[in-house]
């Protein structure tokens, strides 16, 4: 029986990777409006926040490649883990000290790159330690990811917890406390055969290729379609239900979220032991697509609310277990970190494309248009998918 990593490392690196989101989810969300609101001084608000997102989004993607390749280069993780939980812990805590919009965009900038030079070599350390055989429940233990990073921002904003600039020492302190565990007593066993290339892949470079080029695609075309919902769900369910407010759809999608845990843990033990890694992900994004065509012909609130309920669930168990089977065909370790980073531009593209999407479409033809068109995409994902488990077979 082949060696198996030790389950107190996969259930600390769940947690550091948990915080992880948590040190970028409430202040993105939550924190940053707040704070570009109490700026005042005649700025447009909407601007300073969308130059932001913009030159986050460009930074957090060239930091992500650039210390994923330094990490791989310099043969190792956790110094870079820790300088940038530090490092990214003090530019957050810096944001109180901006003054204008431009200096907290300046400061964004700089908090993006210190973030992905831990985020990085992390994502990477995975691919080190965790056999393929365990790949399936490191993905269902990633999907507490994003839900302890939406609860982060819950917690942090309690009413009278603590006032703008102490929740940014709060989100800093909750990521250090997260993180260091991994790093003092993670301990993984060696894993000497996930840090040589695989002979099969090495014979058959150009199948290797395409496997890797259909896992790319497939995340970008899905998570295209998840952040269009992310931004649109609530203008959609009000266009439905006059008077349906922000309150109800938040937690319409926190309830999601919170399933979709125990989902993606199943389906990915599932995976481990049937050993068809990409079988779920198949499965999750055909859903997606079926959870889309309801929403696009969806005339009330409850069949509206039952359609997002099947696409949220299925991309929710997708998106966790994703992220770990990619680990499976990235053809080679000594490039790991740097692969990783360029599967990472699927996460920060979709922002850039989707408001184009939603412009070209909804104001002539309606929301149904918009969602006909990602459960295209969505179902596009699933061919793509199936076609290259055909190819591992």
């Amino acid at each position: 029986m082949a060696e198996r990593q030790s389950l107190r490392f996969l259930l600390l690196y769940a947690l550091a990777a948990a915080g992880g989101a948590v040190a970028y989810v409430p202040f993105l969300t939550i924190l940053l409006p707040v704070r570009v609101q109490g700026m005042g001084g005649g700025e447009d608000e909407v601007s300073i926040l969308a130059y932001a997102a913009f030159a986050g989004a460009i930074a957090a993607s060239l930091a992500n490649v650039g210390f994923g390749w330094l990490s791989d280069r310099t043969g190792a993780r956790r110094p870079w883990i820790i300088a940038g939980m530090i490092l990214s812990g003090v530019m957050l805590v810096s944001m109180r000290e901006a003054q204008n919009g431009r200096s907290l965009i300046a400061l964004i900038v700089l908090w993006q790159i210190a973030l992905n030079m831990m985020l990085a070599p992390l994502a990477a350390w995975a691919g080190d330690c965790v056999p393929d055989q365990q790949k399936g429940m490191l993905g269902g233990l990633l999907s507490f990811s994003p839900a302890l990073g939406a609860l982060s921002g819950a917690l942090v904003t309690w009413p009278d917890l603590a006032g703008a600039d102490t929740r940014l020492i709060l989100v800093a302190l909750s990521v250090f406390a997260m993180v260091i565990p991994i790093l003092a007593f993670g301990r993984p066993r060696s894993m000497t055969h996930l840090m040589v290339s695989n002979p099969v892949s090495q014979a058959r470079p150009r199948v290797q290729r395409k496997q890797v080029a259909s896992m790319w695609l497939a995340r970008l075309l899905v998570q295209i379609a998840e952040a269009t919902l992310f931004a649109y769900l609530l203008y959609w369910l009000q266009s439905i239900e006059d008077g349906f407010g922000d309150n109800e759809a938040a937690t319409i999608f926190a309830a999601v979220l919170s399933i979709s845990v125990p989902l993606a843990m199943i389906a990915g033990r599932w995976s481990d032991r049937i050993d068809r890694p990409l079988r779920p992900l198949v499965i999750c994004a055909g859903l997606g697509s079926v959870g889309l065509l309801i929403m696009a012909i969806a005339v009330d609130l409850v069949s509206a609310v039952a359609g997002y309920v099947v696409f949220g669930l299925a991309i929710g168990v997708f998106l966790s277990l994703h992220t770990s089977q990619t680990l499976r065909i990235l053809p080679r370790p000594g490039t790991r970190g740097r692969d990783l980073g360029i599967f990472n531009l699927t996460n920060t593209m979709p922002s850039l494309v989707m408001p184009w999407l939603t412009i070209a479409l909804v104001p002539t033809f309606g929301f149904g248009a918009l969602f006909l068109l990602l459960a295209a995409l969505a179902m596009t994902a699933c061919a793509l998918l199936l076609a290259i488990e055909g190819l591992a077979a």
